[in-house]
């Protein structure tokens, strides 16, 4: 049987930027509906790596290739129908309307002057129900809570109905609640859509329970790629983040998880 070929794959991807080298000799791959983990210390390239990916940056050396095509032969429109980017929420919000910024998730699909169609108000809906936005449709995005606009974010990723997410701290504004939600949100999504995800994230013990791959970067370099439980050991974790760990297992499914040390 002929093993399936990789969705995503990164050779030797480097960047530098004001003369530093922030991406060196970067490589992975990555499989239809599969869910990577992109971690490390602040500053290592993570969320350089997701914008290269989506052509935020350009100037990049080595190669990436989307379904076996170079990234930079994908036009605008039709790269938007394979990615979409949910960032960190940001500080300042645009002057529209919760439904209106969902709604333009729907750009790729669309002339420059289409009105949506039945089709996209009923994307446009399922995205703002699927993340429990719906009722905050009519509010301006500045009124919003950082934790209510990330959920935004997401609605209106989904409502693009790309392939690949890609998910810059996607729960760094959460309240325990609404990060179990968020968390039980993409869940859903990858089971049902099958989507395939990558997540930059510092919360480890996430990170082990919601992905099935993990590459932890270190200074722009790739300092470890594998299954995140086996990502979760003292020595390792230790020589990525310069930093001593307390480890025990989860109580369900037995994974090392981190635990904060006790102030001294």
């Amino acid at each position: 049987m002929t093993a399936p070929k990789d969705l995503l794959t990164l050779r030797d991807v480097s960047l530098r930027r004001r003369g530093r080298a922030v991406l060196c000799d970067v490589s992975l791959s990555l499989g239809q509906g599969e869910r990577l983990a992109l971690v490390g210390p602040n500053g290592a390239g993570k969320t350089t790596l997701l914008k290269c990916l989506n052509r935020i940056l350009t100037g990049w050396s080595g190669s990436i290739t989307l379904d076996g095509k170079p990234l930079q032969a994908y036009r605008h429109r039709e790269l938007a129908r394979w990615m979409a980017y949910v960032p960190q929420s940001p500080s300042q919000a645009a002057p529209f309307s919760v439904e209106d910024f969902v709604a333009m998730g729907r750009y790729p699909y669309q002339g420059p002057v289409a009105r949506l169609s039945r089709e996209d108000r009923q994307t446009v809906g399922d995205a703002l129900s699927l993340t429990d936005t719906d009722s905050l449709r009519n509010r301006p995005l500045y009124a919003l809570s950082g934790g209510e606009r990330q959920r935004v974010m997401l609605a209106a990723a989904l409502a693009q109905e790309a392939r690949i997410l890609l998910l810059d701290e996607p729960t760094v504004f959460l309240d325990p609640r609404h990060e179990a939600a968020f968390c039980a949100v993409l869940a859903r999504v990858h089971r049902e859509r099958g989507l395939t995800m990558i997540t930059v994230t510092h919360d480890l013990n996430r990170a082990v329970l919601m992905h099935d791959h993990l590459v932890a970067l270190k200074e722009g370099r790739v300092a470890f790629s594998g299954s995140p439980s086996s990502f979760m050991g003292r020595s390792t974790l230790e020589e990525v983040y310069e930093n001593p760990f307390l480890l025990a297992p989860h109580p369900t499914t037995g994974h090392p998880m981190v635990l904060p040390e006790a102030a001294v």
